[in-house]
């Protein structure tokens, strides 16, 4: 461990690809204050912040245990454009269409914002922290199917490889999620549309 610390950045991720997860931790401690700073001071929203903190760490795990991480720089900057990349895609996704559609019963309602008055967005707000407080009462592994389908956009056969189940399972896990959101809001009376 004492040798790792030691070691640079792109050392440490060389050897996370082969399978020495204890080099990530050290990445992510290395590194988190930064990153999460950059965010937090980019979209001025704590629970949003954490989201996107947790979705930028993810995304770099997978890319490195992939191989598709490249030395073109310092690691420093390559984490950070992932964040930044993140800030953009939800914004642009919060602009376009401010709460997720699902395609079953219709748990997240798309809605538009109506010409964008003051009342209409802090609605929205609201709307999204109410389904990221639900999101994360879920159990783990309905979570993370929930989370890479509707904010990654990621297809079942993409969830199924990522998270190493069948694609099956993978469509209970969300089906299971969409029912025991629909069951959390009811119990804590959150309405998730705007009439």
């Amino acid at each position: 461990m004492k040798n790792l610390v030691k070691m640079t950045d792109e050392q440490l991720v060389a050897i996370f690809a082969k399978g020495e997860n204890t080099a990530f931790d050290i990445l992510l401690t290395r590194h988190k204050t930064k990153i999460y700073s950059y965010i937090f001071y980019t979209v001025r929203d704590r629970d949003l912040a954490e989201d996107i903190f947790q979705d930028t760490f993810m995304k770099a795990i997978v890319t490195i245990k992939q191989g598709r991480y490249s030395e073109n720089g310092k690691f420093t900057a390559w984490i950070t454009r992932i964040a930044h990349n993140l800030i953009i895609d939800f914004f642009r996704q919060d602009k376009d269409d401010v709460s997720t559609s699902c395609e079953d019963n219709g748990v997240l309602n798309s809605t538009k914002f109506s010409e964008g008055t003051i009342e209409d967005e802090l609605i929205q707000m609201q709307i999204r922290t109410d389904v990221r407080r639900i999101i994360r009462q879920l159990p783990a592994n309905q979570r993370e199917v929930l989370i890479m389908r509707y904010y990654k956009n990621l297809s079942f056969k993409e969830i199924s490889d990522l998270t190493g189940v069948s694609i099956n399972t993978a469509l209970g896990r969300m089906r299971y999620a969409l029912i025991n959101m629909r069951r959390i809001a009811q119990e804590n009376n959150v309405i998730l549309t705007m009439d």
